[in-house]
């Protein structure tokens, strides 16, 4: 059984080889353990200190989950912090990658007609909640590479 992988035949489970334009230096570092981490919690990043947030200061972020008519507002923000953190997590330490990114895409995809809803909004208001959906597609786009990739060996 072979697959290919960037332009590299392989056999499965064989690991890829270095591509003829990647530096040894580059290849190195995208190789390295810490860099894999590194990546892990940056793309985290916004989920888990949210997270974080809504856990410090539950009270105010369940008032806040009423005033987006999320009813009981402890209840959403109980379960948003969960999957803020849990999932994040999951993805940092390299364990149900593909859960855990599937479920903060989900959670990002919600978030923008609850959160965002920029078209029902005029002026700067709506400029600024387009802005912020856009950001959570590319967000959501990040999650889905890390869920094509962890079908690989993470380092």
């Amino acid at each position: 059984m072979h697959g290919q992988i960037r332009g590299t035949i392989t056999r499965a489970g064989a690991a890829p080889t270095r591509r003829a334009d990647t530096s040894r230096a580059v290849a190195a570092i995208l190789e390295a353990r810490a860099f894999g981490i590194l990546a892990r919690v940056l793309l985290t990043f916004v989920f888990w200190t949210s997270g974080l947030a809504k856990l410090f200061d539950f009270t105010a972020n369940a008032a806040m989950m009423e005033e987006l008519d999320l009813h009981p507002g402890w209840a959403f923000n109980a379960a948003t912090l969960v999957v803020q953190i849990g999932a994040s997590l999951l993805i940092i330490i390299g364990r149900w990658t593909w859960l855990a990114a599937a479920a903060l895409a989900v959670f990002t995809v919600l978030t923008i007609p609850i959160a965002h809803p920029f078209w029902t909004k005029q002026g700067e208001a709506a400029f600024r909640d387009m802005t912020v959906a856009l950001e959570h597609v590319s967000v959501i786009g990040g999650l889905l590479l890390a869920a094509i990739l962890s079908r690989r060996v993470l380092r």
